[in-house]
């Protein structure tokens, strides 16, 4: 009997173009960027303002929806973003791609932008990018400790992106590649309820 496939519903695939668009235009900016700071040998100084960048929209939900809601004009998400660029000291390169991404109306995919940027960069230098989501900031001594572990693990150098996840309540979450390692509690307690529902 031939198989029955369903159809996605109207809003999954909605979402899905939306993503795939998305990711496609976070490619296509990130890759001018990191073509554009290469040619100009400024990868280093445009990884530094891409991490303040990253580190603004992680900390400020206000930024966070200036960036994302199609309600504001293009001015005003540039008059807005450059005070917050020149209060945080960046320039150059990067603060004039943003400006650029925003009259263009790209703004919704900056956070993909600029994670694609590392993603490149860390390509370029032979790096592999470990994703790390922890309940609590990772003290210096912390990462450091971590990136000695996973670059054995990785058998190469890696670079941390850190997150912080307060319904973690402890523990790591490490993304390394394709491998997922995951010591949260949250995991552990959600597997307990599990154990304890088959039990029953």
């Amino acid at each position: 009997m031939a198989a029955r496939v369903r159809a996605a519903p109207d809003h999954e695939r909605a979402r899905s173009l939306a993503d795939f668009e998305t990711s496609g235009v976070a490619h296509r900016y990130a890759s001018a960027l990191f073509d554009l700071a290469r040619d100009d040998d400024a990868l280093e100084a445009v990884e530094a303002n891409v991490a303040t960048l990253r580190a603004l929209l992680d900390e400020s939900a206000d930024l966070r929806r200036l960036v994302a809601s199609p309600v504001f004009a293009a001015e005003e998400q540039i008059k807005g973003l450059s005070a917050v660029m020149e209060k945080a000291g960046v320039t150059g390169l990067v603060a004039n791609f943003i400006k650029l991404v925003a009259k263009n109306r790209r703004l919704f995919a900056l956070p993909g932008m600029l994670k694609t940027f590392d993603a490149l960069l860390a390509s370029h230098r032979g790096e592999t990018i470990a994703i790390v989501t922890s309940a609590e900031p990772l003290t210096e001594e912390q990462q450091k400790a971590l990136v000695g572990v996973l670059a054995e693990k990785a058998g190469g150098t890696v670079k941390l992106e850190t997150h912080v996840d307060a319904s973690l309540i402890g523990g790591l979450i490490v993304r390394l590649g394709s491998q997922m390692i995951d010591t949260s509690v949250r995991t552990r307690l959600a597997a307990l309820r599990n154990a304890m529902k088959e039990a029953a």
